[in-house]
């Protein structure tokens, strides 16, 4: 009974376990449970964030993903990737455990949909090739398209300067509304940029999302009291991130 329960709902808590066994008449502890899950092959993780996705979606990602399957390294790196994140003063976002077997942690029951804009308290744009970390600023106020196009003028050119990077380049960006905006494409078309088409909802697909996570651990470690510090430890510690 129970790993036909948190095989059925991998949420299952083990005093969930605990309570339903004692309305059939059963009593054991969260040990027992616990126990006999292991030896089952099931322990409890963290559940995986994964972006919320609909069926048309998931056929795009795919559709990309075969697309690309093949592409040489060398493609890859002439790819410069680019992302806006909201970074936290206090605390880290809940997480909710799963009992799940080895390697499946990427099955929907174990997985938590999350939507791209939540909580925090500054928002950062920055970007990176295979080279090394790109600019990374700080958005002060609401981004529109207009306000895009001047943070592309002025830290994503600079940014390919610094990268050295090859004639032909490629940029990357997701299809944020700020970033399909008409004034966006007609910029990028002026400067004739190559632009890598993206595939909606696909926020885990671009390497910079483990820049992300590694600048915010670094950050965490700091404990920045305000955000004037907030700001200025991302600063430094995106600076110390090595190119490898």
């Amino acid at each position: 009974m129970i790993t036909r329960t948190v095989s059925k709902n991998p949420r299952t808590t083990r005093g969930d376990l605990v309570n339903d066994l004692q309305r059939a008449g059963t009593k054991v502890t969260k040990a027992t449970i616990s126990n006999t899950l292991r030896r089952q092959g099931l322990k409890s993780c963290s559940a995986r964030r994964v972006p919320l996705l609909k069926p048309v979606h998931v056929q795009a990602r795919l559709k990309f993903a075969r697309e690309h399957l093949d592409d040489p390294e060398e493609d890859w790196e002439n790819v410069i990737w680019s992302d806006e994140t909201k970074i936290e003063l206090f605390g880290k976002n809940s997480t909710r455990r799963v009992w799940r077997r080895k390697n499946a942690e990427l099955h929907p029951k174990n997985t938590i949909p999350t939507v791209k804009h939540g909580g925090g308290n500054i928002m950062l744009w920055a970007c990176f090739s295979a080279k090394g970390p790109g600019r990374l600023i700080r958005v002060k106020e609401r981004m529109n398209g207009a306000m895009y196009c001047e943070i592309l003028s002025d830290n994503l050119l600079p940014s390919a300067r610094a990268l050295k990077m090859k004639r032909g380049w490629v940029f990357q960006h997701d299809n944020d509304p700020k970033h399909t905006a008409r004034a966006t494409k007609d910029w990028l078309r002026k400067k004739h940029f190559k632009v890598l088409e993206w595939p909606s909802q696909s926020p885990d697909l671009n390497p910079i999302e483990n820049l992300w996570r590694e600048l915010k651990v670094r950050v965490a470690q700091r404990q920045p009291q305000n955000i004037t510090a907030l700001e200025e430890i991302c600063m430094e510690e995106w600076a110390k991130i090595p190119a490898t």
